[in-house]
């Protein structure tokens, strides 16, 4: 008896300390030059940013930085990068578990990855795809790379197997690191580019060729940013998708696939006109 009241003690007393970390979580910052509420006094909503194939969510850390300063509360969540059903349940979750509005931010596979994620999501205002794919239902990221001409992607891939228990084999798909800087990033130094080939975090082939879902782009606003230098996803590529979502485009002159590394003030000026368009 003693032992369950004791435990009660401790439940209480943990419920009236997450109750007020949640209460100072929920107000309103106090107003700064870099970080305050909206004009209008309401929180300004999460970004969320979901990195895709070949990189992680340190390719957003120039984005971030804007975007605090700018008084944006700003998750950047590991994509698992195995399959695209289970990628998208996951980024999904993290969505759910953040109150209040939130706006999406997919870059290359990441694009896919927030379509589908956002489906079913009431707290997702927009949808900012960043040199990413945006595809309609039963598409596969493959399939809409080689839509047009362009991309150096084939020819740089390397494939590794690796086993899988109770199931057939899976194929990782990296960049070869020998060729990585003209492919993915030909806009950074090749210092920095080396580093990043090093730590590349492959991508399913298996979660590539995936067809997509119902596309939330069709119920939600979206914004584009294509970089006309991508040698990833064709511009070409992204200029169809992004006519047909309806999206609010911009085009970065001569920006390589991560163009949130190399011009993060391009994306920066998106997701800021998203949410501009719908605070």
């Amino acid at each position: 008896m003693r032992l369950h009241r004791t435990l009660g003690t401790v439940i209480a007393s943990c419920a009236l300390v997450v109750g007020l970390t949640g209460a100072v979580a929920h107000s309103s910052p106090a107003p700064s030059a870099a970080s305050s509420a909206s004009e209008k006094g309401a929180p300004k909503p999460t970004v969320v940013l979901v990195h895709g194939v070949f990189a992680d969510a340190s390719g957003w850390n120039a984005t971030i930085k804007s975007l605090q300063d700018a008084g944006f509360p700003v998750i950047a969540p590991a994509n698992p990068l195995r399959d695209l059903t289970a990628d998208s349940a996951y980024v999904s979750s993290v969505v759910a578990s953040i109150p209040g509005p939130v706006i999406l931010v997919g870059h290359s596979y990441g694009g896919e990855v927030v379509t589908n994620a956002a489906r079913g999501r009431a707290n997702v205002k927009a949808l900012v795809y960043v040199a990413a794919f945006a595809p309609d239902q039963g598409e596969t990221a493959l399939d809409l790379a080689g839509k047009f001409p362009g991309s150096k992607l084939p020819e740089s891939l390397l494939v590794r197997t690796y086993p899988q228990p109770g199931a057939d084999d899976g194929h990782d798909g990296y960049i070869d690191p020998a060729k990585f800087h003209d492919v993915f990033a030909q806009d950074l130094p090749r210092k920095t580019t080396r580093l990043m080939a090093a730590a590349q975090r492959p991508g399913s082939l298996e979660g590539l060729s995936s067809g997509s879902g119902v596309p939330a782009w069709k119920t939600l606003p979206s914004w584009y940013v294509i970089p006309t230098a991508d040698n990833v996803i064709p511009p070409a590529v992204q200029r169809f998708m992004a006519e047909r979502a309806g999206s609010r485009t911009v085009e970065v002159k001569g920006a390589s696939h991560v163009v949130m590394m190399s011009r993060p003030e391009a994306v920066v000026r998106q997701i800021k006109a998203a949410y501009r368009a719908t605070d």
